[in-house]
């Protein structure tokens, strides 16, 4: 089911007043793993806690950002999952 609010259209619910408990956002979070880019990036931003549906992180880095998608599937797993990097772009002046 859909809302309009102001001529747009969203999800119902959408806006409603959300509570979150430390157990309910630490469930929606998975261990991942930054792999490739840059020698210089450093061990403690290659180790991330992300929403568990994430599919892409972007690492602001030496004046630009580093890009990294996700590996393989979203399957339940005790093991980091895989965030392999794909691209580097300058941040716009």
């Amino acid at each position: 089911m859909m809302k309009a609010v102001n001529s747009q259209t969203f999800p119902a619910g959408w806006g409603a007043a959300m509570t979150s408990s430390p157990e309910n956002i630490a469930e929606s979070m998975i261990e991942a793993v930054l792999v490739g880019g840059p020698s210089d990036l450093p061990a403690t931003v290659r180790t991330q806690r992300l929403p568990r549906d994430g599919q892409k992180v972007k690492i602001h880095h030496r004046g630009g950002y580093e890009h990294f998608e996700r590996e393989g599937a979203a399957a339940p797993s005790p093991d980091p999952v895989v965030f392999r990097w794909t691209t580097r772009t300058r941040v716009a002046e």
